[in-house]
């Protein structure tokens, strides 16, 4: 184990072995869009939990309890999927391969898609 790899924690070097520290930049670059993707599930979190807490008289209890569970579920798969992300981008870049396609892009785009037809379906409802 040469220097660098021994002031890397054990957490680091089970999780990105081998290869070479990427510039940091990158790295950084790496976090903050990882940190994106959480705020959007995190969005999604409290969209859920809004729907759940103020919409009772819009909606039979199933119904709201189903969209709700549904909203909130997109963001836990999104706030999953960040980290798989975050993980697979640094491991190529580490082992300076192609970056790899973000894989949750289609999973936030469905879940918009709910969300608008959901807010369309009330709007045409009143």
């Amino acid at each position: 184990m040469d220097s660098d790899e021994n002031e890397r924690g054990w957490l680091a070097r089970r999780l990105l072995p081998g290869g070479t520290e990427p510039d940091p930049r990158f790295t950084l670059a790496n976090e903050r869009t990882f940190l994106a993707w959480i705020r959007t599930s995190l969005a999604f979190l409290a969209g859920g939990v809004a729907l759940e807490a103020f919409a009772a008289d819009l909606f039979a209890d199933t119904l709201r309890r189903g969209l709700a569970a549904f909203i909130i579920s997109i963001g836990l798969l999104i706030a999953v999927g960040a980290g798989f992300r975050w993980l697979r981008v640094e491991q190529r870049m580490r082992q300076r391969r192609p970056l790899p396609l973000p894989l949750i892009v289609p999973l936030l785009g469905l879940g918009a898609s709910c969300a608008t037809v959901f807010v369309l379906v009330i709007l045409a409802m009143e």
